[in-house]
């Protein structure tokens, strides 16, 4: 089963940017359109991961895209 890559919306500065493994997907103004764009390219990369930042570093929120690869048992 294939592994579900995380991608991340996190604040830089005075921009927000999706990230994969390190690398910066984009740079967007404002965070709504950090998200959206995010949201386009984990639905496209399933299963996959979105993880939405506070500006102070913390999660926000998250979703899932596609089949959990490790769903717990029971």
């Amino acid at each position: 089963m294939a592994k579900r890559k995380r991608y991340n919306v996190v604040p830089n500065g005075n921009l927000w940017q999706v990230t994969h493994d390190g690398y910066v997907l984009s740079n967007h103004y404002t965070k709504q359109a950090a998200i959206d764009s995010g949201q386009a390219v984990a639905k496209a990369n399933q299963p996959s991961q979105l993880v939405v930042y506070r500006a102070n570093g913390t999660i926000e929120f998250e979703w899932t895209y596609g089949n959990d690869p490790y769903p717990p048992v029971g």
